[in-house]
């Protein structure tokens, strides 16, 4: 009985592990790796940017102001320290990274949008009714003469109409 039910959960282990395979081979899923990898490289480089180059300029600017030591002591307990330059770096940085990530997403809209062709416009259906006003339009803008074909159907009609009275 127990070599039943080891069989049963190779089993689904086995389907287990073959579906999860094929999730992880589709292409969304190996798109989305490389986009953290890169994402992640990415990351340090913005890091750099706003501790090596951006924030020592600003703390010039700002009479010469580290940021790396920019903070407050509590003067009770264990006296910790909070950290306001490390924090301000962190959303300079959270900040840039928004913003270069906008900037790609916009252009990579901008050339999407650009490979799409225009559709054309379908022309629009005109109801029998305005049809039939159109005609009349026409009709009277011509000095109520009408064709040979409508007035062959509007005799037929008056006849129609005559025979039923």
């Amino acid at each position: 009985m127990a070599k039943i039910k080891d069989n049963a959960a190779l089993k689904k282990a086995g389907g287990f592990f073959s579906e999860f395979k094929t999730f992880i081979a589709r292409g969304n899923v190996m798109d989305m790796a490389v986009g953290v990898i890169v994402g992640g490289a990415f990351t340090a480089i913005v890091n750099s940017l706003v501790n090596d180059m951006l924030m020592p300029f600003i703390g010039m600017v700002l009479a010469g102001v580290n940021f790396n030591n920019l903070g407050v002591t509590i003067p009770w307990g264990n006296k910790p320290f909070i950290n306001f330059g490390g924090f301000l770096q962190a959303v300079i940085t959270f900040l840039l990274t928004a913003l270069c990530v906008f900037i790609i997403v916009k252009l990579i809209n901008s050339v999407h949008k650009k490979k799409e062709e225009p559709k054309p416009e379908p022309e629009p259906v005109i109801p029998e009714d305005v049809k039939l006003l159109m005609e009349i339009r026409d009709l009277l803008k011509n000095g109520g003469t009408l064709p040979e074909e409508a007035a062959e159907k509007v005799e037929e009609a008056a006849e129609k109409a005559t025979e039923t009275v």
